[in-house]
């Protein structure tokens, strides 16, 4: 408040017609005008005044600040309420088609898609990325596998979703402080996702990278702007099984690749299988020449249900050795990166900005 609209307010408390401070708090009862017996005196006629002299001439703020004192912002505009209350969606959850608004069904994907044990700000750029990834789904039309429902509670095809009673039943003593984190990542970004060019965009993460995030080029068949590689924090000390080991005997590698590949040569000696391996500036695997055959890294993944396409081929008297690091497709946000950036005091929106590029965020508008 301005020095001389300071000086205005001692006068007017002065001159009698509002108490002294301490009887004019935020949430306690509204000041009381003060009169005396029989009516108006001098004092307070002059008082009046001097008021409305200056509500005319010299403090809109006098006339405008609220009970309470302060001044309250604009309402928002009607297109851009659209709080997560207001966003209604149409849910399959295998059985039945469901009616939630997406307050109801964002805390579920939160349960069944990040650990509740993550600190807040983590929490809070993941309700982000479900929410825009169910935005982004909503704005390219209903997929062929629920064509009646926005979306579904299966993480083959939407994203995983627990409901609080088995949420609460797997986190045990825990479960009042897991909820309580979860509802309030819904609530501190309740109706923001991130948008590209003002459309919200395709916010895929994933559980860990090998120091790198995957481009989406490297993944799916086109490469979009805002996902592209990125330094990313976790490793080994920060990540459970952040390496892992898949091991198939030359029959049962026989066996899967040749289902896919049946023109693969895969007699003799399984070390001779396995030639041309090549990567991307990610560290995934990029192609490799298996039996003579040319495939990528992501569909040997596919093949072998590896955690993830950065991975290395040993052969010996175990047979085949996939030794893998890292978990997931490697595309945008990195839920144990998010969680160490949050662990060294970034915000929701500066972990969002890490991994998605030339993004901004704001409210979800039809």
């Amino acid at each position: 408040m301005k020095a001389e609209n300071l000086s205005v307010l001692r006068l007017v408390v002065l001159a009698g017609l509002f108490p002294t401070a301490g009887a004019y708090h935020e949430g306690t009862k509204p000041y009381r005008r003060y009169r005396g017996e029989g009516g108006m005196p001098m004092r307070s006629c002059a008082a009046v005044t001097l008021v409305l002299m200056l509500l005319l001439f010299g403090i809109p703020w006098l006339a405008e600040a609220p009970e309470g004192g302060q001044a309250q912002p604009e309402p928002l505009a009607a297109e851009e309420q659209r709080a997560d209350a207001d966003i209604a969606l149409t849910v399959w959850d295998g059985r039945e088609l469901r009616q939630m608004t997406m307050a109801e069904y964002l805390p579920g994907v939160v349960r069944g898609e990040m650990p509740a044990a993550f600190s807040q700000q983590a929490l809070d750029a993941q309700a982000v990325a479900e929410r825009t990834f169910i935005c982004y789904h909503m704005a390219g039309g209903r997929k062929d596998a629920h064509p009646e429902a926005d979306v579904c509670t299966s993480p083959a095809c939407c994203s995983a979703y627990v409901s609080q009673e088995d949420a609460a039943a797997r986190w045990g003593d825990k479960a009042e402080e897991y909820e309580t984190k979860v509802q309030q990542a819904v609530r501190d970004t309740d109706g923001q996702i991130i948008l590209y060019d003002g459309s919200p965009i395709l916010a895929a993460f994933h559980s860990s990278s090998a120091g790198v995030t995957a481009d989406s080029g490297d993944v799916w068949s086109s490469s979009l702007p805002y996902l592209h590689s990125v330094e990313t924090p976790e490793g080994e000390d920060s990540v459970p099984n952040y390496y892992s080991v898949s091991t198939f005997s030359p029959e049962e590698f026989r066996e899967i690749f040749l289902a896919a590949h049946g023109d693969a040569d895969l007699s003799g000696d399984p070390a001779e299988w396995f030639r041309d391996r090549t990567v991307n500036d990610s560290g995934r695997v990029e192609h490799m020449t298996i039996g003579g055959v040319s495939v990528k890294g992501t569909e040997v993944r596919q093949l072998f249900s590896l955690r993830s396409a950065c991975f290395t081929v040993d052969t010996g008297e175990e047979g085949v050795a996939f030794r893998v690091t890292g978990f997931g497709h490697g595309v945008g946000m990195s839920q144990y990166g998010a969680e160490l950036l949050a662990r060294q005091g970034k915000t929701w929106q500066e972990i969002i900005h890490w991994y998605y590029a030339d993004v901004t965020i704001g409210a979800y508008k039809e």
